[in-house]
């Protein structure tokens, strides 16, 4: 695995986004399609919402996607397995970066057709713990034409990703300003962010 971080971690240092194509196998992938899919259709997916706490607000005019937390005390093999990768991540992170990442935080999200997340940035304005974005697609079989980019806009040149299968995107969350574009397919992916707890 140590490779697969070192891909990403370069990429990030070269281009600001780090992009890696294998983080996460493809049988994982496949569990933890399954496992949105199921809560899917348990209801259990909530509307996102933008800023945090007291803060915490609904706008479908920002952002129109539903996301589902993970935590190790549902006792979800697969999705433990993809906390642990990350868990390993952070230590090879730490190790070779001396980023100090203490914690982090990783949600599921669904796109249903026409939804989307209009530019922002990953940190909240009264709370700077988050210092890295970390996002996993879900996606088998994504065409150009499906749109769901993410769309990560920088001074000379922005960069558009598609949320293809297997692939994972890395950058830091204050710094980078960036937007989901509308998907003309259902778009799944895991995102989360690397933290130093305050």
């Amino acid at each position: 695995m140590e490779n697969c971080f070192e891909t990403l971690i370069a990429s990030y240092i070269a281009t600001k986004v780090g992009v890696v194509e294998n983080f996460i196998g493809t049988d994982l992938i496949k569990q933890l399609t399954k496992n949105l899919l199921l809560l899917k259709n348990q209801n259990l997916l909530q509307a996102a919402g933008v800023g945090n706490a007291k803060k915490l607000q609904h706008n479908e005019l920002i952002r129109t996607d539903t996301i589902y937390w993970l935590d190790k005390k549902h006792n979800n093999v697969y999705e433990n397995e993809f906390l642990t990768q990350v868990e390993a991540f952070i230590v090879y992170l730490n190790q070779t970066c001396y980023t100090g990442i203490t914690g982090y935080e990783f949600h599921y999200s669904l796109y249903e057709k026409g939804s989307f997340y209009r530019k922002h940035l990953d940190q909240f304005q009264n709370n700077s713990s988050r210092k890295f974005s970390l996002i996993s697609y879900l996606n088998a079989d994504w065409k150009t034409n499906d749109g769901g980019e993410l769309c990560i806009y920088q001074e000379h040149q922005n960069q558009t990703i598609t949320p293809t299968q297997g692939k994972t995107v890395f950058f830091k969350s204050d710094e980078l300003v960036h937007e989901v574009l509308v998907t003309q397919e259902q778009r799944m992916s895991i995102t989360g962010w690397l933290k130093i707890e305050k």
